[in-house]
């Protein structure tokens, strides 16, 4: 069967812009990382419970795809998806690394989503799609779209593309697993700063390569002193001048 492929994101900035109920409001510039991906395939299979075949640390329950499943499922009521995850496995070659800001869980749920709608001719549009993933997790929606650089807002729903030349990423991602409700925490009780309405606008329009050009780590990304904060020996893991994606732990540059 046709293999899929799942890319990683890194947030050119992020900036926090409020709460709603538990969750936190977000302006980002995500961006596709095009040398990063997992590999997602339909393998055929003996056993009928569903089945992830991978290098997963969490139980099948606690796994993205598994929660793409059960929302697309509640979603649709479609009876060919269950025959279909009844007879075959998910298997997934992982390339991106676990617990990294790269986004790896949310781009293998969004890329199930997109694989099921296709081999079962769904006929769900990519907003529905994107509706169903938000269910899943935060980021879900931007890798459903699939645009290769956006700005995200809102708690990660509101997806709107940036047009701009695809950049060239390269990332490290340092052996140092982060909590990011920790993080976002310690963003709330020591960073928290208003942002005007114009600084708000000054990001979602400035291109990636600006921001890269023109700020810091630590001012484009609202994450990054909590991190450091919490996380001390991120520092000394950080090359110099790159930058900090999502809550971490991994860190980019331009190739």
């Amino acid at each position: 069967m046709k293999s899929y492929k799942a890319y990683a994101k890194v947030n050119i900035f992020l900036k926090i812009t409020g709460m709603r109920g538990d969750y936190h409001e977000i302006l980002s510039r995500f961006v596709l990382v095009n040398n990063l991906f997992d590999t997602l395939t339909f393998v055929p299979k003996k056993e009928e419970a569903f089945s992830i075949k991978g290098k997963f640390s969490c139980k099948t329950e606690q796994n993205t795809i598994y929660k793409a499943y059960v929302a697309l499922l509640e979603a649709t009521h479609s009876e060919s998806l269950e025959r279909l995850m009844q007879s075959h496995a998910i298997q997934v070659e992982k390339q991106i690394p676990a617990f990294a800001g790269l986004g790896g869980g949310s781009s293998d749920a969004a890329t199930y989503l997109l694989m099921c709608n296709e081999v079962l001719h769904l006929g769900l549009s990519r907003p529905e799609l994107a509706t169903i993933g938000a269910k899943v997790g935060a980021d879900v929606p931007f890798f459903v779209y699939g645009y290769q650089s956006a700005n995200v807002s809102g708690i990660g729903e509101i997806v709107e593309p940036f047009e701009e030349e695809p950049l060239k990423i390269t990332t490290i991602t340092p052996n140092i697993e982060i909590s990011t409700p920790k993080v976002y925490q310690g963003f709330r009780e020591h960073f928290y700063k208003e942002l005007t309405v114009d600084d708000l606008k000054r990001f979602s329009e400035m291109p990636s390569i600006e921001v890269l050009n023109m700020m810091t780590p630590t001012e484009a990304n609202d994450l990054f002193e909590p991190a450091l904060l919490l996380y001390p020996q991120l520092k000394k893991q950080q090359p110099e001048g790159w930058f900090f994606s999502g809550s971490g732990s991994s860190f980019f540059s331009l190739v």
